[in-house]
């Protein structure tokens, strides 16, 4: 199904007013979205992506029935690449999971998260143009382990925040000055982004993770500066942290660079995307499809 602006069923309703939710599973409602889209405007070339990644979702209220009706609840965990050639609506996501919450799977617990995995698994892979990983976590098997990037700094709470004036809530990539004071590596760790859906304009809240090795660097004022810059745009979380990737990259020439943005969780999905030089700067936790990583405050 190809993205149109009108298909998203929610945008526009008022406070009160009743969704229709699905009542039996439904591929159909799965809205891919071409990620050609989000990244004409900051000049990024399909054929020559400047960046490897991923993105990683987690999706905490998925269930279905078995054959007898005994309710099977599960967490979701979906990954997949950056260089898919489409996105999937979150919203359509959120619907589409939705739909199983009264199908009947499998004789059994296990059969029915088996047969919801096969089925999930083969109805995005049409949605995103790749086949995604995707694990089904249950109570019994969802041990967690520390989050990959939790060791950044955070900055947060740094006095010079305080002194600084911020008047740029529009993204303005003029703000990232060279530093000469900083050193040649610079990572840290913030929950300054904050920006907007781009079909419903709902507020959605970041923890940015960014380390950056190279002989001329932004320093962490100007990197404040810029990231609270997003707060009135309106991108989908992927295009938000391809943004923050292509103005540091573009605009320092970094010898390795990550952007990883870990999301507050809306409508029960959150979304992590990944952008980074190498692949040797992954968080591998985060990205392995049978691996929970704690969450995080702002999850």
């Amino acid at each position: 199904m190809e993205f149109n602006m009108e298909k998203q069923s929610l945008e526009g309703k008022w406070l009160g007013q009743e969704t229709n939710y699905p009542t039996s599973y439904n591929p159909n409602f799965l809205v891919a979205i071409p990620r050609t889209l989000n990244r004409e405007h900051l000049g990024i070339q399909e054929a020559e992506l400047p960046f490897v990644g991923f993105d990683v979702w987690h999706a905490y209220e998925f269930g279905c029935i078995t054959e007898k009706g005994l309710p099977v609840n599960a967490l979701l965990k979906l990954v997949y690449p950056a260089n898919s050639p489409n996105l999937v609506e979150s919203k359509s996501l959120k619907l589409y999971l939705n739909s199983f919450n009264m199908h009947r799977l499998g004789k059994t617990v296990k059969e029915a998260l088996e047969a919801a995995q096969e089925l999930i698994v083969s109805d995005l892979t049409k949605c995103l143009g790749v086949k995604p990983e995707l694990h089904l976590f249950t109570e019994n098997n969802a041990s967690t382990l520390a989050f990959d990037l939790a060791h950044y700094p955070r900055i947060d709470f740094e006095p010079f925040l305080e002194d600084m004036e911020f008047v740029h809530f529009a993204e303005n990539p003029d703000l990232l000055k060279i530093d000469k004071h900083q050193e040649s590596v610079l990572h840290f760790q913030s929950s300054l982004l904050r920006s907007n859906c781009k079909i419903t304009a709902q507020p959605d809240w970041g923890t940015i993770y960014i380390r950056m090795e190279g002989k001329q660097l932004p320093g962490l004022k100007a990197m404040a500066a810029y990231l609270v810059s997003f707060r009135d745009e309106k991108h989908f979380h992927e295009e938000i942290v391809e943004a923050i990737y292509s103005r540091l990259w573009k605009g320092f020439s970094p010898s390795s660079l990550l952007v990883c943005a870990v999301y507050t969780r809306r409508g029960g999905i959150d979304i992590t995307p990944v952008r980074a030089s190498h692949s040797f700067l992954y968080p591998l936790s985060l990205k392995n499809p049978e691996k929970l990583t704690e969450k995080l405050f702002r999850q």
